[in-house]
């Protein structure tokens, strides 16, 4: 979580439907939907089809001049 002085100035949240338990793999990869130029640490996802059993999700934090890595990808299942 950024301090309330830090540089971070918004976040970028990433998520992919999945159709398999655990980690990413390379293989059937889904496409990373992006949601842009989110300013607090928490989103709601709403308007999803909840047609796969599993999601991945990944963050990254930005300033005004570059954007930071990516977390790892968290797997969250998604009755």
């Amino acid at each position: 979580m950024p301090e309330d002085d830090s540089r971070i100035d918004h976040f970028v949240l990433e998520y992919r439907k999945t159709n398999f338990d655990g980690l990413p793999r390379v293989k059937d990869e889904q496409c990373w939907e992006l949601i842009d130029y989110i300013k607090a640490t928490e989103y709601t996802l709403s308007g999803l089809k909840f047609d796969t059993k599993y999601m991945n999700f990944r963050v990254q934090a930005c300033n005004k001049a570059v954007a930071g890595e990516y977390s790892d990808p968290v797997t969250l299942e998604t009755k």
